[in-house]
This record gives C-alpha cells, sequence and structure tokens, in this order.
C-alpha cells in the first residue's frame, strides 16, 4: 500500500493519497489559526483506517504550523474524543 499526505493549498485541504485514491480534510486558515470543516474518505478506502491515518497526519501538521485549531469536523471531532493528546491544539 502506498500513502502520500500532503498539504494542497490550492485546494485548501490536507490529502492522504492511498494507492491512487485520495482521501481529505478540507480547512480555512488564517494567519494564527486553522479551521478543519470536512473530512471525505473514498468508499474504495473505506474500512481501513484511513480516516484515522489522515486525521492524525493533518493533526500533526496543525501542530508543524503553530496554529490554533478550531474544528467543525465531526469525524476529527470524534477521532480527537478518542486522542485526547491531541485537544492541547484546540485555540
Amino acid at each position: 500500500m502506498s500513502e502520500t499526505f500532503r498539504d494542497n493549498e490550492t485546494q485548501n485541504r490536507f490529502e492522504l493519497e492511498v494507492d491512487g485514491a485520495i482521501a481529505f480534510v478540507v480547512y480555512r486558515k488564517t494567519p494564527d489559526t486553522i479551521t478543519l470543516v470536512h473530512t471525505e474518505v473514498p468508499p474504495e478506502l473505506g474500512g481501513r483506517g484511513i480516516g484515522s491515518k489522515l486525521a492524525r497526519a493533518a493533526l500533526g501538521a496543525v501542530r508543524a504550523q503553530g496554529r490554533n485549531l478550531i474544528v467543525k469536523c465531526e469525524f476529527i471531532q470524534g477521532f480527537m474524543k478518542k486522542n485526547p493528546e491531541y485537544n492541547d491544539l484546540l485555540g
């Protein structure tokens, strides 16, 4: 399984490409904050933990950018409830 994570600033989303299919988290950025709006995982990637891998990578990117986090996406909210080590990002 080939995986590539990237911050696609042109389309305002974090992407995880897996075997040619792309899962993504749409965001809105300001100089100080990033708002995660919506997560989408293609059906062919479903049931493989791709959403969780994407969430970890996206939250790691937010941490690396030093921005405060606002979460509007229900999937990311649920992920953070199960993984409280990311709660320090909330601003």
